[in-house]
């Protein structure tokens, strides 16, 4: 079992593909406590309701709640539309349901990636069944090109170009999750 380098590196390889390094982690915590200020502001006097999508907002997630100024709550809810893939099945599965109860409540969902947008209808057709006051989505990053469902993202941290990434949650077969920055698949990508 090889060792990676959690740091920021230029490059990092993963099983015999190159990634670059793509945003350092004084980029992202930059962009997650901006997020933290505008949603803390929006919700002034409100308690909403932060339901982190997993596995993948997770490591976001907890750095936005450092951010967040106001009484709130967390949950989370596992989907599943990947499995070990580098793209989307094109089905969305529910693995774990969130255990509070949204009925009246503002919720600001946590996203780490929108692609196609599947994930978030689904989520958006689910909080919709539990009557809540209102629904906002928050993702860190947006591929506004791979769009296909119509969706709004409230809060992005930043658009990328369709390309696979990995590191700060997002994972690659499940792994390299704990990278602190953000390493996008190189163009030739094969060593």
């Amino acid at each position: 079992m090889s060792r990676i380098n959690i740091a920021d590196t230029a490059e990092i390889v993963i099983k015999d593909k190159r990634f670059v390094l793509y945003l350092t982690e004084e980029k992202l915590q930059k962009r997650v406590r901006e997020l933290g200020s505008q949603i803390t502001n929006d919700y002034a006097g409100k308690a909403p309701v932060f339901i982190g999508i997993l596995n993948g907002s997770f490591m976001f997630m907890a750095d936005l709640i450092k951010n967040i100024g106001i009484d709130c709550e967390i949950d989370f809810m596992r989907l599943s539309s990947y499995g070990d893939a580098k793209i989307s099945s094109g089905n969305v599965t529910m693995v774990k349901d969130i255990s509070c109860d949204i009925t009246g409540r503002d919720v600001i969902v946590v996203e780490d990636i929108v692609d196609t947008g599947l994930s978030v209808s689904y989520i958006e057709k689910l909080m919709k069944q539990h009557n809540t006051a209102s629904v906002k989505i928050v993702s860190l990053l947006l591929k506004p090109d791979s769009i296909k469902y119509d969706v709004k993202i409230d809060y992005i941290g930043f658009s990328i170009p369709d390309k696979f990434v990995v590191g700060y949650g997002l994972d690659y077969a499940q792994k390299y999750r704990n990278l602190r920055s953000i390493y996008v698949l190189s163009e030739n990508g094969v060593l």
